[in-house]
């Protein structure tokens, strides 16, 4: 008898959303943005970064 072993990966996806989620909220963004967002963040984010660092 084989054994089946489960594995969950819920954690990653929570952390994906609560990243996402911040960055919608850090940056203030619209609507269509934050969809886009879903796809782009790490670009968003790579944006404001840019302009503190200025």
């Amino acid at each position: 008898m084989e054994k089946i072993k489960i594995e969950q990966h819920g954690f990653t996806a929570f952390s994906w959303f609560a990243g996402w989620l911040f960055t919608v909220g850090f940056l203030n963004l619209t609507l269509g943005k934050g969809i886009l967002a879903i796809i782009l963040w790490p670009y968003f984010i790579g944006q404001a970064v840019a302009i503190l660092a200025k």
